[in-house]
Protein backbone atom coordinates (compact mmCIF):
# COMPACT_ATOMS: atom_id res chain seq x y z
CA UNK A 1 0.00 0.00 0.00
CA UNK A 2 1.19 3.82 -0.78
CA UNK A 3 2.16 5.83 1.92
CA UNK A 4 -0.53 8.63 2.87
CA UNK A 5 -0.72 11.84 2.02
CA UNK A 6 -2.51 15.05 0.82
CA UNK A 7 -3.02 17.58 -1.99
CA UNK A 8 -0.07 19.88 -1.96
CA UNK A 9 2.26 21.01 0.29
CA UNK A 10 7.08 21.53 0.01
CA UNK A 11 9.96 19.79 1.11
CA UNK A 12 12.06 21.92 3.17
CA UNK A 13 15.05 21.07 4.34
CA UNK A 14 14.37 19.13 7.47
CA UNK A 15 17.39 19.76 9.83
CA UNK A 16 16.34 16.44 12.21
CA UNK A 17 19.60 15.47 12.38
CA UNK A 18 21.31 18.15 14.75
CA UNK A 19 18.89 16.41 17.40
CA UNK A 20 17.06 13.30 16.56
CA UNK A 21 19.95 11.47 17.89
CA UNK A 22 19.60 12.73 21.12
CA UNK A 23 17.95 11.20 23.91
CA UNK A 24 15.43 13.03 26.26
CA UNK A 25 17.40 14.52 29.41
CA UNK A 26 15.60 15.66 32.47
CA UNK A 27 16.77 19.36 33.19
CA UNK A 28 16.15 20.44 36.80
CA UNK A 29 15.52 24.60 36.77
CA UNK A 30 17.79 26.32 39.03
CA UNK A 31 16.44 30.44 38.50
CA UNK A 32 13.07 31.52 39.23
CA UNK A 33 9.87 29.98 37.78
CA UNK A 34 7.27 31.99 36.03
CA UNK A 35 3.51 30.24 35.44
CA UNK A 36 1.59 32.54 32.19
CA UNK A 37 -2.13 32.51 33.37
CA UNK A 38 -2.66 31.95 29.76
CA UNK A 39 -1.22 28.58 28.31
CA UNK A 40 -4.45 28.19 25.96
CA UNK A 41 -6.69 28.90 24.35
CA UNK A 42 -9.84 30.56 26.17
CA UNK A 43 -10.37 32.11 29.27
CA UNK A 44 -7.30 32.65 31.34
CA UNK A 45 -6.33 30.35 34.78
CA UNK A 46 -7.66 32.36 37.66
CA UNK A 47 -4.85 32.26 40.72
CA UNK A 48 -5.77 30.10 44.17
CA UNK A 49 -2.67 31.16 45.90
CA UNK A 50 -1.08 34.63 46.99
CA UNK A 51 2.50 36.28 47.87
CA UNK A 52 4.37 34.17 50.32
CA UNK A 53 2.48 30.63 49.67
CA UNK A 54 4.74 27.46 49.85
CA UNK A 55 3.41 25.32 47.06
CA UNK A 56 4.48 21.57 45.90
CA UNK A 57 5.28 20.31 43.13
CA UNK A 58 2.08 19.37 40.90
CA UNK A 59 -0.03 21.90 43.64
CA UNK A 60 -3.19 23.76 41.64
CA UNK A 61 -1.73 27.55 41.09
CA UNK A 62 -4.42 28.62 39.51
CA UNK A 63 -8.02 27.10 38.70
CA UNK A 64 -9.76 27.53 34.91
CA UNK A 65 -11.49 30.96 34.31
CA UNK A 66 -14.36 28.68 32.40
CA UNK A 67 -15.17 25.68 30.48
CA UNK A 68 -12.78 26.83 27.77
CA UNK A 69 -9.41 26.94 30.02
CA UNK A 70 -7.20 25.03 32.21
CA UNK A 71 -5.65 25.04 35.43
CA UNK A 72 -2.11 25.61 35.71
CA UNK A 73 -0.01 23.22 38.38
CA UNK A 74 3.46 24.61 40.41
CA UNK A 75 6.10 22.11 38.66
CA UNK A 76 8.73 23.11 41.39
CA UNK A 77 8.24 23.36 45.55
CA UNK A 78 9.22 26.82 46.61
CA UNK A 79 7.47 29.83 47.55
CA UNK A 80 5.11 32.54 45.96
CA UNK A 81 6.68 35.86 45.58
CA UNK A 82 3.79 37.53 43.62
CA UNK A 83 2.36 37.71 40.18
CA UNK A 84 4.25 39.57 37.42
CA UNK A 85 3.72 40.61 33.85
CA UNK A 86 5.89 38.43 31.53
CA UNK A 87 6.85 38.17 28.03
CA UNK A 88 6.02 35.24 26.04
CA UNK A 89 6.88 33.65 22.99
CA UNK A 90 4.36 35.15 20.88
CA UNK A 91 5.62 38.45 21.50
CA UNK A 92 2.53 39.64 24.18
CA UNK A 93 2.72 40.39 27.89
CA UNK A 94 0.78 38.10 30.35
CA UNK A 95 0.17 38.08 33.87
CA UNK A 96 2.51 34.97 35.02
CA UNK A 97 2.61 33.84 39.03
CA UNK A 98 6.32 34.05 40.04
CA UNK A 99 7.24 31.38 42.56
CA UNK A 100 10.53 30.84 44.08
CA UNK A 101 12.39 27.33 42.93
CA UNK A 102 13.42 26.20 46.60
CA UNK A 103 15.47 23.25 44.86
CA UNK A 104 13.89 20.58 47.10
CA UNK A 105 11.17 19.55 44.47
CA UNK A 106 8.60 19.07 47.14
CA UNK A 107 5.82 16.94 45.29
CA UNK A 108 2.17 15.98 46.20
CA UNK A 109 0.65 12.52 46.51
CA UNK A 110 -0.73 11.95 43.35
CA UNK A 111 -4.03 9.36 43.36
CA UNK A 112 -3.57 7.06 40.64
CA UNK A 113 -5.74 4.31 39.42
CA UNK A 114 -5.06 0.78 38.72
CA UNK A 115 -7.32 0.19 36.03
CA UNK A 116 -9.56 2.21 33.56
CA UNK A 117 -12.32 0.09 33.99
CA UNK A 118 -12.66 1.63 37.46
CA UNK A 119 -13.45 4.60 35.90
CA UNK A 120 -16.91 6.16 33.82
CA UNK A 121 -16.29 8.48 31.05
CA UNK A 122 -17.56 11.46 33.29
CA UNK A 123 -14.19 10.61 35.31
CA UNK A 124 -12.19 10.18 32.96
CA UNK A 125 -13.01 13.73 31.36
CA UNK A 126 -12.99 15.22 35.00
CA UNK A 127 -9.09 13.64 35.80
CA UNK A 128 -8.31 15.53 31.95
CA UNK A 129 -9.86 18.52 32.95
CA UNK A 130 -8.19 18.30 36.37
CA UNK A 131 -4.96 17.38 35.36
CA UNK A 132 -4.64 21.20 33.07
CA UNK A 133 -4.31 18.59 29.65
CA UNK A 134 -3.92 21.24 26.39
CA UNK A 135 -3.04 20.07 23.07
CA UNK A 136 0.64 20.27 23.48
CA UNK A 137 1.46 20.96 19.59
CA UNK A 138 1.00 24.33 19.75
CA UNK A 139 -2.60 24.97 19.29
CA UNK A 140 -3.16 25.05 23.33
CA UNK A 141 -6.94 24.12 23.23
CA UNK A 142 -8.22 22.22 26.44
CA UNK A 143 -8.41 18.30 26.05
CA UNK A 144 -11.42 18.16 27.82
CA UNK A 145 -13.69 20.49 25.87
CA UNK A 146 -12.23 18.60 22.84
CA UNK A 147 -12.91 14.97 24.09
CA UNK A 148 -16.28 16.36 24.62
CA UNK A 149 -17.98 16.55 21.43
CA UNK A 150 -21.87 17.13 21.19
CA UNK A 151 -22.27 13.36 19.32
CA UNK A 152 -19.78 11.33 20.70
CA UNK A 153 -20.99 7.99 19.26
CA UNK A 154 -20.24 9.64 15.33
CA UNK A 155 -16.52 9.78 16.51
CA UNK A 156 -14.64 6.99 14.04
CA UNK A 157 -11.16 8.01 14.48
CA UNK A 158 -8.80 9.20 16.75
CA UNK A 159 -5.85 10.35 15.26
CA UNK A 160 -2.70 10.77 16.78
CA UNK A 161 -0.35 13.32 15.49
CA UNK A 162 3.13 12.03 15.37
CA UNK A 163 3.86 13.54 11.60
CA UNK A 164 6.39 15.99 13.51
CA UNK A 165 6.35 17.55 10.01
CA UNK A 166 8.35 20.90 10.98
CA UNK A 167 11.74 20.81 10.34
CA UNK A 168 14.16 20.81 13.46
CA UNK A 169 11.64 19.56 15.76
CA UNK A 170 12.57 16.01 17.26
CA UNK A 171 10.63 15.94 20.47
CA UNK A 172 7.53 13.92 19.27
CA UNK A 173 10.20 11.44 17.72
CA UNK A 174 12.08 11.19 20.91
CA UNK A 175 8.99 10.25 22.87
CA UNK A 176 7.60 7.59 20.32
CA UNK A 177 11.32 6.02 20.38
CA UNK A 178 11.72 5.89 24.47
CA UNK A 179 8.12 6.36 25.71
CA UNK A 180 6.07 4.73 23.11
CA UNK A 181 4.24 2.70 25.53
CA UNK A 182 2.65 5.56 27.02
CA UNK A 183 1.48 6.78 23.67
CA UNK A 184 -0.32 3.59 23.57
CA UNK A 185 -1.72 3.85 26.98
CA UNK A 186 -2.93 7.42 26.68
CA UNK A 187 -4.86 6.24 22.97
CA UNK A 188 -6.78 3.46 24.95
CA UNK A 189 -7.96 5.97 27.40
CA UNK A 190 -9.81 8.21 24.73
CA UNK A 191 -10.72 4.96 22.95
CA UNK A 192 -12.78 4.15 26.59
CA UNK A 193 -14.58 7.86 25.57
CA UNK A 194 -15.65 6.86 22.15
CA UNK A 195 -17.02 3.34 21.73
CA UNK A 196 -17.33 3.60 17.81
CA UNK A 197 -13.61 4.76 17.21
CA UNK A 198 -10.72 3.32 15.94
CA UNK A 199 -7.38 4.55 16.89
CA UNK A 200 -4.80 5.19 14.22
CA UNK A 201 -1.12 6.03 15.30
CA UNK A 202 0.35 8.33 12.47
CA UNK A 203 3.89 9.07 11.47
CA UNK A 204 5.89 10.45 8.70
CA UNK A 205 8.46 7.48 6.80
CA UNK A 206 11.28 9.17 7.80
CA UNK A 207 11.10 7.75 11.10
CA UNK A 208 10.90 4.33 9.97
CA UNK A 209 12.20 2.90 13.61
CA UNK A 210 9.59 5.02 15.50
CA UNK A 211 7.02 3.31 12.73
CA UNK A 212 8.42 -0.46 13.43
CA UNK A 213 8.07 -0.09 17.57
CA UNK A 214 4.55 1.45 17.25
CA UNK A 215 3.55 -1.70 15.42
CA UNK A 216 5.03 -3.46 17.65
CA UNK A 217 3.45 -2.48 20.56
CA UNK A 218 -0.16 -2.35 18.99
CA UNK A 219 0.15 -5.80 16.75
CA UNK A 220 -2.42 -7.30 19.65
CA UNK A 221 -4.74 -4.06 20.21
CA UNK A 222 -7.67 -4.78 17.90
CA UNK A 223 -8.77 -0.71 17.91
CA UNK A 224 -5.28 0.93 17.55
CA UNK A 225 -3.47 0.80 13.98
CA UNK A 226 -0.02 2.62 12.91
CA UNK A 227 -0.44 5.03 9.58
CA UNK A 228 3.29 5.24 7.64
CA UNK A 229 2.92 9.10 6.06
CA UNK A 230 4.67 10.23 3.11
CA UNK A 231 7.04 12.67 4.36
CA UNK A 232 5.85 15.73 3.34
CA UNK A 233 5.20 19.46 5.47
CA UNK A 234 2.23 20.26 6.31
CA UNK A 235 1.32 16.93 6.74
CA UNK A 236 0.85 17.29 10.72
CA UNK A 237 -1.43 20.05 10.46
CA UNK A 238 -5.16 18.89 11.16
CA UNK A 239 -6.70 19.28 7.99
CA UNK A 240 -4.20 17.52 5.89
CA UNK A 241 -3.81 14.87 8.21
CA UNK A 242 -7.39 13.85 8.70
CA UNK A 243 -7.42 14.09 4.70
CA UNK A 244 -4.17 11.55 4.65
CA UNK A 245 -5.67 8.85 7.09
CA UNK A 246 -9.39 9.63 6.10
CA UNK A 247 -9.86 10.77 2.82
CA UNK A 248 -12.21 12.89 4.39
CA UNK A 249 -12.04 16.90 4.40
CA UNK A 250 -12.74 19.88 6.43
CA UNK A 251 -12.99 23.92 5.67
CA UNK A 252 -12.26 26.76 8.00
CA UNK A 253 -15.89 26.40 9.68
CA UNK A 254 -15.85 22.88 10.18
CA UNK A 255 -14.20 21.18 13.24
CA UNK A 256 -12.82 17.23 13.12
CA UNK A 257 -15.66 15.83 14.93
CA UNK A 258 -18.01 17.15 12.29
CA UNK A 259 -16.26 14.54 9.84
CA UNK A 260 -15.66 11.99 13.04
CA UNK A 261 -12.17 12.42 14.05
CA UNK A 262 -10.45 13.78 17.22
CA UNK A 263 -6.51 14.80 16.42
CA UNK A 264 -3.87 15.49 19.13
CA UNK A 265 -0.54 15.52 19.18
CA UNK A 266 1.95 12.67 21.07
CA UNK A 267 2.85 14.80 23.87
CA UNK A 268 -1.14 15.61 24.32
CA UNK A 269 -1.66 11.82 24.47
CA UNK A 270 0.81 11.30 26.74
CA UNK A 271 -0.60 13.83 28.86
CA UNK A 272 -3.70 12.28 28.52
CA UNK A 273 -2.47 8.76 29.87
CA UNK A 274 -0.87 10.80 32.89
CA UNK A 275 -3.57 12.51 33.83
CA UNK A 276 -6.12 9.97 34.12
CA UNK A 277 -4.28 6.72 35.04
CA UNK A 278 -1.06 8.94 37.26
CA UNK A 279 -3.37 12.04 38.65
CA UNK A 280 -0.21 14.07 37.49
CA UNK A 281 -1.27 16.76 36.14
CA UNK A 282 0.62 18.55 33.08
CA UNK A 283 4.03 19.84 34.95
CA UNK A 284 6.34 18.93 32.21
CA UNK A 285 6.69 18.72 28.57
CA UNK A 286 9.88 17.63 26.07
CA UNK A 287 11.27 20.52 24.06
CA UNK A 288 13.90 20.45 21.22
CA UNK A 289 16.93 23.16 21.87
CA UNK A 290 18.50 23.20 18.39
CA UNK A 291 19.47 25.11 14.97
CA UNK A 292 23.21 25.83 14.03
CA UNK A 293 23.40 28.60 16.66
CA UNK A 294 23.58 25.77 19.25
CA UNK A 295 26.68 24.24 20.76
CA UNK A 296 25.00 21.25 21.80
CA UNK A 297 21.38 20.45 20.34
CA UNK A 298 19.24 18.51 22.80
CA UNK A 299 15.90 17.03 24.19
CA UNK A 300 14.89 18.00 27.01
CA UNK A 301 12.29 17.33 29.63
CA UNK A 302 11.40 20.81 30.87
CA UNK A 303 9.69 21.78 33.57
CA UNK A 304 6.54 24.37 32.46
CA UNK A 305 7.82 27.50 34.03
CA UNK A 306 11.55 27.15 33.10
CA UNK A 307 13.01 29.93 31.69
CA UNK A 308 14.63 29.36 28.27
CA UNK A 309 18.12 30.85 28.81
CA UNK A 310 18.51 28.13 31.14
CA UNK A 311 17.95 25.44 28.28
CA UNK A 312 20.36 26.88 25.95
CA UNK A 313 22.85 27.37 28.28
CA UNK A 314 22.41 23.58 28.91
CA UNK A 315 22.86 22.65 25.44
CA UNK A 316 26.49 24.62 25.57
CA UNK A 317 25.18 27.99 24.75
CA UNK A 318 25.84 29.70 21.63
CA UNK A 319 28.20 28.73 18.91
CA UNK A 320 27.87 32.48 17.88
CA UNK A 321 25.69 35.16 18.11
CA UNK A 322 22.40 34.12 16.30
CA UNK A 323 20.35 36.37 13.77
CA UNK A 324 17.32 34.08 14.30
CA UNK A 325 15.73 33.06 17.20
CA UNK A 326 12.31 30.88 17.35
CA UNK A 327 9.81 29.26 19.36
CA UNK A 328 8.38 26.20 17.91
CA UNK A 329 9.28 24.93 14.09
CA UNK A 330 10.65 27.25 11.24
CA UNK A 331 7.57 27.21 9.13
CA UNK A 332 4.93 28.23 11.87
CA UNK A 333 6.80 29.49 14.93
CA UNK A 334 7.42 32.82 16.70
CA UNK A 335 10.23 34.91 16.51
CA UNK A 336 11.78 35.94 19.71
CA UNK A 337 13.19 39.12 20.44
CA UNK A 338 15.31 37.02 23.33
CA UNK A 339 15.12 33.96 25.54
CA UNK A 340 13.92 35.83 28.60
CA UNK A 341 10.83 33.93 28.39
CA UNK A 342 9.00 31.19 30.41
CA UNK A 343 8.57 27.57 28.73
CA UNK A 344 4.75 26.77 28.38
CA UNK A 345 2.78 23.58 28.06
CA UNK A 346 2.95 24.31 24.09
CA UNK A 347 6.63 25.16 23.77
CA UNK A 348 8.08 22.56 21.39
CA UNK A 349 11.30 23.93 20.70
CA UNK A 350 13.66 26.45 20.45
CA UNK A 351 15.69 27.19 17.22
CA UNK A 352 19.27 29.21 17.23
CA UNK A 353 20.31 30.15 13.57
CA UNK A 354 23.44 31.93 12.98
CA UNK A 355 21.72 33.90 10.09
CA UNK A 356 18.49 34.87 9.44
CA UNK A 357 18.47 33.64 5.83
CA UNK A 358 14.53 35.58 4.98
CA UNK A 359 16.00 38.96 6.12
CA UNK A 360 18.88 38.84 3.48
CA UNK A 361 16.36 38.21 0.64
CA UNK A 362 14.77 40.77 -1.58
CA UNK A 363 11.31 40.73 -2.55
CA UNK A 364 10.30 41.27 -6.28
CA UNK A 365 7.30 41.49 -8.05
CA UNK A 366 4.87 38.56 -8.82
CA UNK A 367 5.81 36.58 -11.87
CA UNK A 368 2.65 34.89 -11.81
CA UNK A 369 4.31 31.26 -11.90
CA UNK A 370 1.58 29.82 -9.75
CA UNK A 371 3.80 27.80 -7.68
CA UNK A 372 2.49 29.11 -4.34
CA UNK A 373 -0.99 27.42 -6.01
CA UNK A 374 0.90 24.39 -6.87
CA UNK A 375 1.85 23.73 -2.94
CA UNK A 376 -1.17 25.27 -1.25
CA UNK A 377 -2.73 22.55 0.99
CA UNK A 378 -5.55 24.79 1.59
CA UNK A 379 -6.18 24.88 -2.28
CA UNK A 380 -6.66 28.76 -2.92
CA UNK A 381 -4.50 31.00 -4.59
CA UNK A 382 -2.04 32.71 -2.35
CA UNK A 383 -0.69 35.30 -4.56
CA UNK A 384 -4.19 36.73 -5.35
CA UNK A 385 -5.30 36.87 -1.70
CA UNK A 386 -1.72 38.48 -0.52
CA UNK A 387 -2.33 41.15 -3.19
CA UNK A 388 -6.32 41.75 -1.31
CA UNK A 389 -4.57 41.48 1.59
CA UNK A 390 -2.05 44.37 1.02
CA UNK A 391 -4.98 46.81 -0.71
CA UNK A 392 -7.31 46.30 2.25
CA UNK A 393 -10.00 44.14 0.42
CA UNK A 394 -11.65 42.43 3.20
CA UNK A 395 -14.21 41.87 0.65
CA UNK A 396 -12.71 39.62 -2.23
CA UNK A 397 -10.44 38.27 0.33
CA UNK A 398 -13.25 36.51 1.87
CA UNK A 399 -15.00 36.02 -1.85
CA UNK A 400 -11.70 34.19 -2.38
CA UNK A 401 -11.80 31.59 0.34
CA UNK A 402 -8.85 33.42 2.50
CA UNK A 403 -10.49 32.31 5.21
CA UNK A 404 -9.14 28.44 3.92
CA UNK A 405 -5.43 29.56 4.48
CA UNK A 406 -4.32 27.50 7.10
CA UNK A 407 -1.00 29.75 7.43
CA UNK A 408 1.43 27.05 7.01
CA UNK A 409 4.29 29.22 5.12
CA UNK A 410 3.89 26.96 2.12
CA UNK A 411 3.49 29.62 -0.12
CA UNK A 412 6.00 31.86 1.47
CA UNK A 413 8.83 28.93 1.30
CA UNK A 414 8.14 28.40 -2.54
CA UNK A 415 7.82 32.07 -3.53
CA UNK A 416 10.45 32.54 -6.45
CA UNK A 417 9.62 36.65 -5.58
CA UNK A 418 10.03 36.16 -2.09
CA UNK A 419 6.82 37.58 -1.35
CA UNK A 420 5.15 37.39 2.49
CA UNK A 421 2.47 35.84 1.23
CA UNK A 422 1.87 34.15 4.61
CA UNK A 423 2.23 36.67 6.48
CA UNK A 424 -0.27 39.60 4.37
CA UNK A 425 -2.64 36.75 4.37
CA UNK A 426 -2.81 36.00 8.21
CA UNK A 427 -2.57 39.31 9.10
CA UNK A 428 -5.90 39.52 6.73
CA UNK A 429 -7.41 36.87 8.44
CA UNK A 430 -6.93 38.19 11.67
CA UNK A 431 -8.90 41.26 11.09
CA UNK A 432 -11.56 39.56 9.27
CA UNK A 433 -12.11 37.57 12.37
CA UNK A 434 -12.03 40.66 14.63
CA UNK A 435 -14.58 42.37 12.22
CA UNK A 436 -16.95 39.30 12.65
CA UNK A 437 -16.49 39.06 16.72
CA UNK A 438 -17.72 43.18 16.06
CA UNK A 439 -20.75 42.28 13.49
Amino acid sequence: MGLLTFKGGIHPFDGKELSKEQPIEVYLPKGTMAYPLSQHIGAPAKPVVKKGDRVLKGQVIAEAGGFVSAPIHASVSGTVKGMEPRLTATGTMANAIIVENDQQYEEVEYQPVTSLGELTKEEILKRIQEGGVVGMGGAGFPTHVKLAPKNPESIEYILVNGAECEPYLTSDYRRLLEEGEQVVEGLKVMLALFDNAKGYICIEDNKPDCIRKMEELVKDIPRIEVKALMTKYPQGGERALIYATTGREINSSMLPADVGCVVDNVDTVTAIYKAVMLGRPVIDRIVTVTGDAVAQPKNFLVSTGTNMNELVEAAGGFKGQPEKIISGGPMMGFSMYGLDIPCTKTSSAILSFLRDEVSHVQETACINCGRCVSVCPGHVIPARLATFAQHGDMEKFQEFDGMECCECGCCSYICPAKRPLTQSIKSMRKMVLASRKRG
